[in-house]
């Protein structure tokens, strides 16, 4: 038996940052594939586990407890799993830094996809994407981070910022060579300890597992195929 089910479509995306959460911290998963997900979204809410639009969806073994939203599902994992800070300060800021993940696939994906990428759109954004990775820098920066050293809230080991930092500019830049070169050459720093977080053995077995699962696929339907063709 598992110790958490984890209702997502099988894509990285969103849902990678809850794996990679669950593989840090050496817990198993069930995966619940496209249509047990579907029927569950057809439920009526109060009918669900708990009442929700969309995956990613977490079930923990233990407790029975649901939690749906990725920023939720990170923090209650963070909690259970000893991997947020001590102090108030760090657990709000740990906040902020999943949130900030959150809000950049957002707009990296339009909303979406309520819209589709233009070369004159991208190279609008391409500023504000970069904007986005100096904020990750900068909150590292103010808790001694280094391209080869420290963690970005200055806590002794990885927590939950630190994987959801890697896991984000990871995940887009494998799959999004635009973006890799964005970022190594903007921060230079953040990419370093994405490289560090992304070498640890649990979440490299995690990478080639998605890989194996999932191809190059990154967040899937019209609004991958039109990022690709700005940032591919």
């Amino acid at each position: 038996m598992s110790d958490y089910d984890l209702y997502y479509w099988p894509l990285p995306f969103r849902g990678q940052f809850i794996r990679a959460i669950l593989a840090y911290a050496g817990k198993s998963w069930t995966e619940h594939d496209a249509d047990e997900n579907a029927a569950l979204l057809e439920r009526d809410p109060a009918e669900q586990p708990i009442a929700f639009m969309g995956p990613p969806l977490l079930i923990d073994g233990e407790t029975r407890c649901a939690i749906s939203q990725m920023a939720a599902i990170a923090l209650y994992l963070g909690e259970r799993l000893d991997l947020l800070p001590d102090t108030a300060e760090g657990r709000a800021l740990t906040a902020k830094v999943v949130n900030d993940a959150n809000d950049v696939i957002d707009e990296l994906t339009r909303n979406g996809g309520t819209s589709m990428w233009t070369p004159s759109a991208w190279e609008a954004f391409v500023p504000r994407l970069r904007k986005w990775m100096r904020i990750f820098d900068a909150v590292g920066a103010r808790h001694g981070l280094s391209a080869d050293r420290g963690f970005l809230l200055g806590t002794p080991a990885p927590g939950v910022a630190d994987i959801v930092t890697a896991t984000l500019w990871s995940t887009m830049a494998d799959r999004l060579p635009t973006i890799a070169t964005l970022g190594a050459e903007t921060t230079p720093t953040i990419w370093g300890l994405t490289r560090r977080i992304q070498a640890l053995p649990a979440l490299d077995a995690l990478k080639r597992k998605s890989f194996a699962d999932y191809g190059d696929a990154y967040c899937g339907g019209d609004i991958e195929r039109s990022l690709r063709t700005v940032a591919g």
